[in-house]
Formats: C-alpha cells, sequence, structure tokens
C-alpha cells in the first residue's frame, strides 16, 4: 500500500469521467485543496516574515492557505525584500515580466497576476521554508 498519493492523477480521472457533469467539481476541489503536504515557492519574503505569492487563477492557494496539513516553501534567497511594498513591486516589476515570457513562450499566451495571497502567520509547524543561497525561480 502507498503511503502518499498524487492528487493530480486522481483530479484528472476525474475530470475526464465527467467533463460535463458540474457535480464532479467539489470532489476535485477537494482533492486539491485537503492533501497532506503541499510544495511550492514564494514570490517574495518581507523582512518581517511575510510571505507573498501572485498567481494567475489561484489555483494553488486553498493548499497554501488552509487546506494542506503541512506547507513547504522552496525559496531563493533573491526573494528576500525589506517591506511588503516591495515585495508587490517585484512581483510586478521583475516576476511578471520572466512569467509572461514564459508563458508565451510555452503556451502562446501572456501570464497575469489575477489573485495575491499574503501569508502574515499560521498555525506553528505548518509552514516550513527552505531557504536556499542561490537563485532559484522568479
Amino acid at each position: 500500500m502507498e503511503r502518499y498519493l498524487c492528487s493530480g492523477p486522481s483530479k484528472v480521472s476525474l475530470d475526464g469521467a465527467h467533463r460535463s457533469a458540474r457535480p464532479v467539481v467539489p470532489c476535485v476541489q477537494v482533492i486539491s485543496g485537503q492533501p497532506d503536504f503541499a510544495l511550492g515557492s514564494v514570490h517574495a519574503v518581507t523582512r518581517d516574515g511575510v510571505l507573498v505569492i501572485a498567481s494567475a487563477s489561484g489555483s494553488q492557494f486553498a493548499s497554501y492557505a488552509w487546506g494542506a496539513a503541512n506547507v513547504i516553501y522552496v525559496v531563493g534567497a533573491q526573494k528576500l525584500v525589506p517591506t511588503l511594498e516591495a515585495a508587490r513591486e517585484r512581483i510586478y516589476q521583475h516576476t511578471l515580466k520572466l512569467e509572461d515570457a514564459r508563458a508565451q513562450a510555452a503556451y502562446g499566451q501572456h501570464s497575469y497576476v489575477g489573485k495575491v495571497l499574503e501569508v502574515h502567520g499560521d498555525l506553528p509547524g505548518r509552514v516550513h521554508i527552505v531557504l536556499i543561497r542561490q537563485v532559484v525561480g522568479f
């Protein structure tokens, strides 16, 4: 028996089998939003520890903000900024430009910032940050 299961295949099989069946959407949301672990990154970390994440759709936010029992962020040191204002500036002046170029090359369409999540605090022991001293991500 597997100890950990990836939610991706479950979401695809539910979605693929019931593309027009609206009732399956809550099932996909539950599978996506309540994993044991969420692994991702942030776009900025302020001096006082606020994590700032931008997204076009916000699909990962449910797990990051509440659903996952444990959240692990891998963060490049270049994402450390002094203030929340600097974090927002970094998203629009740096990250979005790089992500837009990547999206155009990969999908032939532009990217955009549709939603921004700011994490000012969480339950003790739930969020873990792995800080890398090299440039990692945008």
